[in-house]
């Protein structure tokens, strides 16, 4: 399966609720809403269509890690403000993995979505370098999608959490 990434927007109203326990908000099954399956089947079909609409979710399946790297920190410099994004990691147990839960205020999306739109521009025009060119096309894709989540969400003024998980 893997470690994957899932976004839910939030309402500028529910802030300091969604601060306080960001898991509230977020779906108890977001894989089922990613790949379009019934939530907590066992067994079923996938539509591979995302069930919640695209403005209020982001799926980045296992792309998280590396559009990570590419906005973490360098010997030269610190995090781009992208980094907030897709900063975290699980904690590891004997039986599995902790998810990483976060959520980012509409002030903080504010901040993220012209530096991750920066980030587009600067792969179309070859200045950020991703992966092997086996992952290129797929960092690439996920890196759009985060980019058109975020500013969406900033447009409308909204916050969003996140799960690594």
């Amino acid at each position: 399966m893997g470690i994957r990434y899932y976004a839910y927007a939030f309402d500028r109203d529910q802030t300091d609720e969604v601060l306080a326990n960001p898991r509230n908000y977020i779906s108890s099954d977001p894989f089922a809403d990613a790949w379009g399956m019934e939530p907590h089947a066992y067994v079923g079909i996938a539509t591979m269509e995302q069930t919640t609409p695209e403005r209020d979710m982001a799926y980045l399946d296992k792309a998280w890690s590396y559009l990570q790297r590419l906005s973490g920190p360098t010997a030269e410099k610190g995090p781009r403000p992208a980094y907030r994004m897709f900063e975290g990691a699980v904690t590891f147990t004997g039986m599995g993995w902790d998810p990483y839960v976060h959520a980012l205020t509409p002030a903080e999306v504010a901040e993220i979505a012209p530096d991750v739109a920066a980030m587009v521009s600067e792969i179309e025009s070859g200045g950020l370098q991703t992966v092997g060119d086996p992952d290129k096309l797929y960092v690439e894709q996920y890196l759009r999608r985060a980019g058109e989540f975020v500013s969406c969400l900033a447009s409308e003024g909204r916050g969003m959490a996140y799960l690594i998980g």
